[in-house]
């Protein structure tokens, strides 16, 4: 069992879109460490920040799109 993870792209408008939700490993979790950029369904984003929501015990991320498709 790893730990939900929810990323979310904020939009030009300023909205907030949920791009992914998933489970991610331990592993995968400690790369973030190292990593500034994402890629979702071949599309890159930066990663802004990020958030651990203790409430629904989820880390959420916050990305812009840093290519456009």
């Amino acid at each position: 069992m790893g730990t939900r993870v929810i990323i979310y792209e904020k939009l030009e408008s300023g909205e907030l879109s949920k791009l992914d939700e998933r489970s991610w490993s331990e592993p995968l979790l400690k790369s973030l460490e190292h990593a500034n950029y994402i890629t979702i369904k071949e599309i890159e984003y930066e990663m802004v920040e990020g958030r651990l929501n203790i409430d629904e015990e989820v880390l959420e991320i916050l990305v812009i799109a840093s290519k456009k498709p």
